[in-house]
């Protein structure tokens, strides 16, 4: 049995960053917002490897550089998440920080990020996250911040 990290449900403040997690039928989703484009998907990227391993278990020794692109916001952060799903996939590289992203035009996306391959003998076993969909996907800008909602595949 998992252990349950959603957080509880916060009320952003303009120029404040953060997430949280909501229940979908089989699914999961993940509500980002910051003060811009490139810190809401930041806080989409944390989120989604909480669900993975809690970001305070893992240790910022080593970093990797990625990349995405899309047609627009809605696409560039699906890409985005499903290129750090990659990266785990392939590498068991779980994200404890992302420095960056500098987000250009709101189609690309550059990023570096601070983690560790999985230790399972340290690593909180979490939730199999297999990709971010297109299933209710908003990228909404608003005068003072920019929120993001994305269904997760578990």
């Amino acid at each position: 049995m998992t252990e349950d990290r959603t957080p509880e449900p916060t009320r952003p403040l303009p120029g404040e960053a953060g997430w949280e997690c909501f229940e979908v039928a089989a699914d999961v989703g993940v509500h980002a917002w910051g003060p811009d484009l490139a810190s809401c998907f930041r806080q989409a990227a944390l989120a989604v490897f909480h669900l993975i391993v809690p970001l305070d278990a893992v240790r910022p020794l080593e970093h990797r550089e990625v990349s995405a692109q899309g047609d627009g916001p809605e696409t560039l952060l699906v890409n985005w998440l499903n290129e750090l799903l990659y990266l785990h996939d392939i590498e068991g590289f779980v994200v404890h920080d992302v420095e960056g992203p500098e987000v250009v035009d709101g189609r690309r996306l550059h990023a570096r990020l601070a983690g560790e391959p999985v230790d399972p003998t340290r690593h909180p076993v979490g939730i199999l996250v297999k990709a971010a969909t297109f299933h209710q996907l908003a990228v909404i800008t608003e005068p003072d911040r920019v929120r993001a909602r994305v269904v997760l595949d578990i």
